[in-house]
């Protein structure tokens, strides 16, 4: 404690209190303004990036929680989420940047509820959003999805997986959607090694039996922890010389392995395939859901990554693709600090 601190310890406090009265005071005017945009009053667009882009998670949950008109609390669940209606008013006053607003506005249970129900929808080719929110949330924010997806669609995610995917992916999706992973540190190094052998084993096994068929390599990926799998990647290249990800030719497990194994560089290859002039609109939306469900996380290492990957920085090339007041969103929220 300094001499300052030792002498005028109230002062400290008062003034603590007060900047947080301000900071209360700031916020509600906030609020405000951001709700008044959402009603369609006046849509100022550059507003909303200077605020939203700012809020943490606290203020965005005290927005949801405060905006009856577009939220409604789920007391059984304990999440609010979007009114249905206002959801497809706002696609009549923004394009990709509505898309941005709502996603990041909302509470990540239900974003990544909405996002799963969207792959669904779509079909084969967005299944990899199934394994990338599978296998890159935590087992509390995956259980949290799963009960926001009963509370929006009076179904559960293990259901609709299960119900629309009919081809050979469906085990290992419905596996990978229904896991609660152990979180702790301790990893058995013998069980990783031993495990190594066995995927290395499938792979090799590969032109009889597809990996993604294989019972034991599912059972490995969809129940085992991060760490403990991030051990079994590290044996595999003492075993093969490779990267367990080069060595598999299934999309599917790959994508899986690189999700739970380096969500870095999945994450940035995502980003960069998305970025790239006259791709899909479909893989356009890549770009607005990485970077709105990963700037409270991980943003820093996946700009990171991604420059050691394509040796140009993500904000730059965002800012050569992007457009108008959807860039500056994007770049307030890649530049946030987490």
């Amino acid at each position: 404690m300094n001499s300052y601190e030792h002498i005028c310890p109230s002062l400290i406090s008062f003034s603590q209190l007060n900047y947080q009265t301000f900071r209360n005071m700031a916020l509600n005017q906030e609020l405000q303004a951001v709700t008044e945009a959402f009603s369609g009053h006046g849509v100022d667009e550059k507003s909303l990036v200077t605020l939203l882009g700012k809020w943490d998670h606290q203020e965005r949950e005290t927005f949801r929680k405060n905006t009856p008109p577009f939220f409604t609390e789920d007391h059984e669940r304990n999440f609010q989420r979007w009114d249905d209606h206002s959801v497809r008013l706002l696609k009549h006053e923004f394009v990709r940047f509505k898309n941005a607003v709502v996603l990041w506005t909302m509470h990540p249970w239900e974003r990544d509820a909405r996002l799963v129900k969207e792959a669904l929808k779509k079909g084969p080719n967005a299944y990899g959003v199934l394994i990338e929110i599978a296998c890159t949330r935590s087992s509390e924010e995956l259980l949290g999805a799963r009960k926001a997806y009963h509370s929006l669609f009076d179904h559960s995610i293990e259901e609709d997986v299960a119900s629309h995917i009919h081809g050979i992916e469906r085990k290992l999706l419905v596996a990978l959607v229904s896991a609660y992973r152990y979180e702790g540190s301790k990893v058995k190094d013998d069980t990783a090694k031993s495990e190594a052998k066995t995927i290395s084993n499938a792979i090799k096994n590969a032109q009889k039996k597809p990996i993604i068929e294989d019972d034991e390599a599912i059972r490995i990926f969809a129940t085992r922890s991060k760490l403990h799998l991030q051990a079994i990647y590290k044996h595999y290249k003492e075993i093969s010389g490779k990267n367990l990800d080069e060595d598999l030719s299934d999309l599917r497990f790959k994508q899986t392995v690189q999700c739970l194994c380096t969500p870095q560089i999945y994450f940035s290859k995502v980003l960069d395939g998305a970025l790239k002039i006259d791709v899909h609109k479909n893989t356009k939306k890549d770009l607005t859901r990485v970077v709105v469900t990963r700037a409270d996380i991980d943003m820093k290492e996946i700009k990171a990554e991604y420059q050691n990957l394509y040796g140009v920085s993500l904000t730059q090339k965002i800012e050569e693709t992007a457009k108008g007041n959807y860039k500056d969103f994007l770049l307030t929220l890649v530049a946030r600090k987490g």
